[in-house]
């Protein structure tokens, strides 16, 4: 029995949901060309409070960190809550089908990556973890290169290894060239790895993978594609790209729950200790004649997902793959580029912004953009967003203070706090806002932001600022 046919007669209500006003039929542009609707999403009717007074529907402007959970997969998960039972070991009926959707949720994952016949798919917290996975199941002598540019989850998980980090390159070609001057420079005899993402969660610029790829198996290293950027944004096929691994998390691909997905690749976690020791790990443990244990360590996937795993965040996380496949990507992308256009060209007009690029200007990119405004420290643009307009945007280094630094024209290896301003409002910081969107983002939402930033430009804030506990506020 399908969980779909087993959960039919649960009588569950998603309370607090708000239905999207979008409408899903797709509009014209003044050229002609249809674009998209929007999917619906949660969360698009909520109001929030404007400290000039009154209320107004919250602009949510932050996908790159978060993404609200589609309807659909709220409604999958929903229908499947009553259903809940623990996987793997228990006898009764709802133990045995909520292992089936786990199970079934790996190959709903496979074929949303394009995984190659072997590969494995672990289910992970996020792509932080997953790349912490991979870490921690690096040969030994193992020797990883890694860009200055990545997100601190690809940056840092790889303290155990011989690490070698790369400069920012400043188009796809040098990245390339970079990467085989570094690689052409090692022993050639020892494993390798190489780590990239897909694209920039600062820049949204989209990476060269599979050349980066044909790179580094050229010089005999394996690589790992950081897709959390783009998985939510461009289809991502293991086999196309030729990638070894791909990370990924369920909160940038619309799914509510902290689940995360390493698929690649079963060679190296096979041969690796347990990443997790525990419970569903282990095949079997017994006491030795000394007081110590003995301990059998399962094969697969079941080797690194010690405990009692998140069953609800991968059922979550394949509705996700489920329901972008069936919108098709191309609908996607061709929406998500409408809504890059209209925030560039509004951007454009205002001479006081400078959006940040390593490629330049025309690079193909995500729905990702951050930008300085000159006079304005970017804590407290971020803040005027909210306060006054309802436009949730993040501010401040985004978990990739070397690139950013690097992009401002600071020193890449300086301290910095993850998401906090380093200055008062007005004062110089190294910090910079960013505006994301996705398939769930209406027209209205980035318009209304391209508004405000060219208002608060001409204009000024309408209300005062002050810092506390380390962010830009409104003073009360």
């Amino acid at each position: 029995m399908s969980v779909a046919t087993a959960t039919a007669t649960a009588a569950v209500t998603a309370t607090a949901v708000c239905e999207p006003t979008a409408s899903r039929e797709p509009v014209a542009e003044p050229t002609g060309r249809e674009i998209p609707a929007p999917l619906p999403v949660l969360g698009c009717d909520v109001t929030v409070p404007l400290v000039t007074g009154g209320e107004v529907a919250y602009a949510a402007l932050d996908y790159a960190a978060s993404a609200p959970a589609l309807r659909r997969v709220w409604d999958d998960v929903a229908a499947y809550a009553p259903c809940y039972g623990s996987v793997h070991r228990g006898a009764g009926y709802l133990s045995q089908l909520s292992t089936d959707l786990f199970e079934n949720a790996r190959g709903t994952v496979a074929a949303f990556l394009d995984c190659r016949d072997g590969d494995e798919v672990f289910f992970t917290r996020s792509t932080t973890d997953s790349l912490n996975l991979l870490a921690a199941a690096l040969p030994a002598d193992c020797h990883v290169f890694v860009f200055e540019t990545e997100h601190h989850a690809s940056l840092l998980p790889w303290r155990n290894a011989r690490v070698t980090y790369l400069s920012a390159p400043r188009t796809p070609a040098e990245a390339v060239e970079i990467l085989e001057r570094a690689l052409a420079g090692r022993d050639p005899h020892g494993p390798a790895l190489v780590c990239v993402t897909g694209a920039s969660n600062v820049t949204g610029e989209l990476w060269p993978v599979r050349e980066l790829a044909g790179a580094a198996h050229a010089h005999g290293a394996r690589i790992v594609l950081d897709a959390a950027q783009l998985a939510p944004h461009h289809p991502v096929s293991v086999r196309d790209l030729d990638v070894d691994w791909v990370a990924f998390s369920g909160h940038k691909l619309y799914a509510p729950f902290g689940s995360g997905v390493l698929a690649g690749r079963a060679d190296w976690p096979a041969e690796a200790e347990p990443y997790l020791a525990g419970g569903g790990a282990s095949r079997s443990v017994s006491r030795r004649a000394d007081g110590g244990v003995d301990v059998e360590w399962h094969t697969g996937a079941a080797r690194h997902e010690a405990g009692s795993p998140n069953v609800i965040g991968a059922y979550a996380i394949a509705s996700a793959c489920r329901a972008l496949t069936e919108e098709g990507f191309d609908r996607l992308v061709a929406r998500e580029r409408h809504l890059i256009d209209t925030v560039r060209a509004g951007l454009a007009e205002v001479p006081e912004v400078r959006v940040l690029s390593l490629f330049g200007d025309d690079a193909p990119r995500v729905g990702v953009l951050s930008f300085v405004v000159d006079g304005w420290n970017s804590s407290h643009f971020a803040a005027a967003l909210s306060a006054e307009y309802g436009i949730g945007v993040r501010d401040g280094l985004f978990c990739a203070h070397p690139l950013v630094r690097t992009l401002l024209g600071g020193d890449p290896g300086a301290q910095g706090e993850c998401g906090a301003p380093e200055a008062a409002p007005g004062e110089k910081s190294l910090n910079a806002v960013r505006v994301s969107f996705g398939a769930g983002t209406p027209d209205e939402h980035v318009e209304r932001f391209v508004g405000a930033v060219r208002e608060l430009v001409r204009d000024g804030a309408k209300w005062t600022y002050r810092t506390r506990d380390g962010r830009c506020v409104p003073a009360v």
